[in-house]
């Protein structure tokens, strides 16, 4: 069952069905057939999707335009075409879909719903892949009961001195939201060049590219769950820039504005969006439902009115592959300059 965007903050029945982009289409048995609990959701979409930059030298001709898959129908289209068969049995890299961290985050999530359990996905910043560096990262969460759960669907629990199965969050956590990231940026109690995609490319780095991660992370609560390298309102947050050679850049990056005044006030707009995020969060965990329930309709009443906070028909699509697109998200196609 799908469930259009409205001008009121989604319910926790909202995240227990399929948005058009967790919807797994023809594909819902092969989802269904996963058990929900977190070992079963890490062997599914670890078999299924292969991160593209952490194994390139592995990966087959075939296999480099997997990433601009988006829809999970789409992701599990390709993985069946390429090695038919239920998730979890162990697939060679060369058989899975390349993608991201955003591509195993929306199978979760869309494994979840279909069994009818709460999920969203998570946009910010991991601070467990490299010291001293917070990787661009996409985590899920699932609704347990009482709260919302936090999890790397990712990751092997061994492997991990914290709970990847139950995350610990806020500020300072292994996983900070693009909300908290950017807000203790602001307050100076942060470093922006220790945020983005790799410290070795420092132009995808820096406050207006976790700035663009808040848009992002407000889209995914909104159940709007966008690849990475889409953009949209170029004056808040956009898909790309260029690398300091003048070719195209990986995708992962925001444009930013020129003008000082609009920086300042793409700053602002930030600043609300983030504090909304983060209080509603933090409400949440403390069980104080009125605040949350506040700061949830503030966000979706934003979104709803105000275009440049929601991707809209259309997203600028800057792929990783070094092409760039418009993509329409209702037609469900990408027309590549």
């Amino acid at each position: 069952m799908l469930v259009p965007m409205s001008a009121t903050a989604p319910t926790l029945t909202d995240y227990a069905t399929h948005s058009p982009f967790s919807d797994p289409g023809a594909h819902a048995e092969l989802v269904r057939a996963v058990a929900p609990d977190p070992g079963s959701l890490h062997a599914a979409v670890c078999d299924a999707v292969v991160h593209y930059r952490g194994f390139a030298d592995q990966l087959s001709p075939e296999q480099a335009g997997d990433i601009d898959s988006r829809w999970a129908a789409t992701i599990l289209g390709v993985l069946q075409d390429r090695s038919a068969g239920p998730l979890g049995i162990g697939r060679a890299v060369t058989q899975k879909v390349a993608g991201c961290c955003r591509d195993h985050a929306l199978l979760a999530v869309a494994t979840l719903r279909e069994h009818g359990v709460p999920a969203r996905s998570r946009i910010g910043f991991s601070g467990y892949f490299r010291p001293g560096f917070h990787h661009d990262h996409v985590v899920a969460e699932r609704w347990d009961g009482s709260r919302w759960l936090r999890f790397d669907p990712e990751l092997a629990p061994e492997d991990w001195p914290f709970d990847v199965h139950d995350m610990p969050t806020g500020e300072g956590a292994p996983f900070e939201t693009a909300a908290e990231a950017w807000l203790a940026i602001r307050a100076g109690r942060a470093d922006a060049s220790t945020y983005g995609v790799d410290p070795a490319m420092p132009w995808l780095t820096g406050p207006a590219f976790v700035r663009t991660y808040v848009g992002l992370e407000l889209a995914h609560r909104m159940r709007e769950e966008v690849l990475l390298w889409d953009g949209w309102h170029p004056e808040l947050w956009a898909a790309g820039e260029p690398s300091p050679d003048g070719s195209a850049s990986s995708g992962e990056a925001p444009a930013t504005p020129a003008d000082e005044a609009a920086v300042a006030a793409a700053d602002a707009v930030a600043d609300e969006v983030a504090e909304l995020l983060v209080t509603a969060d933090r409400a949440r965990e403390r069980g104080d439902d009125a605040a949350a329930r506040q700061a949830e309709a503030e966000l979706a009443h934003r979104y709803a009115h105000d275009a440049r906070l929601r991707p809209g028909g259309r997203v600028l699509t800057m792929s990783p592959t070094g092409r760039k697109g418009t993509t329409d998200l209702t037609a469900r196609t990408t027309t590549w300059a």
